[in-house]
């Protein structure tokens, strides 16, 4: 890739600030190895249409490319950072180690197999899996885990969840969280972020510092991630991201040199339904916000400040969640706009479809799917710009516009 990226590679200090770059990865042959029986471990609840899924998906890239939004693929970078011999060695060996494959008796095979593929092959098998009749194996011979779990098809799984690429990374000022994912089914989806991290942006130079680590025991996920300015973040305690992991990435943001000052955690029911807090809350303009109103009613928010001593934090509980947002915004008033008009009915049924799961392109111009009508014409009527895209197949993941975005640069607000 040849055009310049002006430093620093990573700059995200608000949620609505003019999109410029961001990454995507345009769903592929992975979805073609979910069959029902593995659905569940696997994250899904049905078996998308890959054909219209592309379609769908090269529509919505499209549409962030007409409103000047530089798009980079997940799998373009990954095989241009392959071609280097020494990259290719140290991200075979981390896929033998943690796809549980040294363990094997196959694993010199299965070693064999992998360093004999060209870069792309890797990467490829990185996101498609590896299934276990892709391996010749001399004489036939296979380990006994092989005959036990021998319905089992993968050596390596598909990442199917990867076209949601919010969830591994998220970019918070002029550095990035490298998430813990909570799912041992999108667990690699981090070794991939990370090789990027580490890898492609060194060519441009930049030294952007890391907030969170995949190491770390506590999970993490990108969709429990909003920037709401350059001070502050908004964080969901959910059924993906733990209160620990909130605390561990607060005290990196506070206790640094990062201008963050303040973590606000919005702590949502821990259902499947709303497994992410952008599933249920998502910022629409300075002022404006989008929320599901079936989750007032269990809502609790929290106030993380620095402590007295350098490693610790003040936590408070807030009183409402508009009050927090005003007061974190020096705003008179914020718009808390209600998904689906408002309806109790309505607005579930949409839910489910992720009306709320919306992507800012710029101050109150935001990308949703045509489908949640309701939510589309309600956000209208409150002066929010709106750009439908169609999402009928890629919805079956469970997840939206901003879910299947990562912002990697956005314009700083006036």
């Amino acid at each position: 890739m040849s055009d310049t990226i002006h430093k620093p590679f990573y700059h995200v200090n608000s949620e609505v600030g003019e999109l410029e770059a961001v990454l995507l990865h345009r769903p592929g042959k992975e979805l073609e190895r979910l069959t029902p029986e593995y659905l569940e471990e696997l994250l899904f609840e049905d078996i998308p249409w890959l054909g219209k899924m592309q379609e769908e998906h090269d529509e919505f890239a499209r549409m962030l490319q007409d409103h000047g939004c530089k798009v980079y693929y997940f799998d373009a970078i990954l095989k241009e950072i392959m071609q280097q011999d020494e990259t290719r060695d140290i991200l075979i060996e981390k896929l033998m180690e943690d796809s549980g494959i040294n363990r094997l008796k196959e694993s010199s095979a299965i070693h064999e197999y992998l360093k004999s593929r060209s870069g792309s092959e890797l990467v490829d098998i990185c996101i498609r899996g590896l299934h276990k009749n892709e391996i010749p194996l001399k004489g036939g011979q296979r380990s006994l885990s092989y005959h036990i779990t021998g319905d089992y098809p993968f050596y390596i799984n598909p990442l199917p969840n990867l076209y949601f690429t919010r969830d591994p990374g998220a970019v918070i000022g002029d550095g990035i969280s490298i998430n813990a994912m909570k799912t041992p089914a999108r667990q690699r989806e981090t070794l991939l972020l990370g090789f990027i991290d580490r890898h492609y942006r060194t060519l441009y130079h930049s030294d952007a510092p890391s907030w969170y680590d995949c190491s770390f025991p506590d999970p993490v996920e990108g969709g429990d991630i909003l920037v709401l300015d350059k001070k502050v973040l908004v964080m969901g305690c959910s059924a993906r991201t733990s209160s620990g992991g909130i605390e561990k990435i607060s005290e990196n943001l506070i206790n640094s040199n990062s201008p963050i000052e303040e973590v606000l955690v919005m702590q949502i029911p821990f259902q499947r339904a709303y497994m992410h807090l952008d599933t249920v809350f998502t910022m629409l303009d300075r002022d404006k916000f989008v929320i599901y109103p079936g989750i007032l009613d269990e809502l609790k928010v929290f106030s993380l400040t620095g402590g007295k001593s350098r490693a610790g934090l003040t936590i408070r509980h807030e009183t409402s969640l508009e009050a927090a947002l005003c007061r974190t915004l020096n705003l008179d008033h914020v718009h808390l706009i209600h998904s689906g008009g408002g309806d109790k009915y309505t607005a579930a049924r949409e839910q489910w479809n992720d009306s709320t799961n919306t992507l800012a392109i710029a101050p109150g111009k935001v990308v949703t799917y045509s489908r949640n009508a309701v939510t589309n014409h309600t956000l209208r009527e409150q002066g929010v710009e709106v750009f439908e895209i169609e999402g009928s197949e890629l919805v079956r993941g469970r997840g939206g516009p901003r879910c299947m975005s990562m912002p990697l640069r956005r314009k700083d607000l006036d």
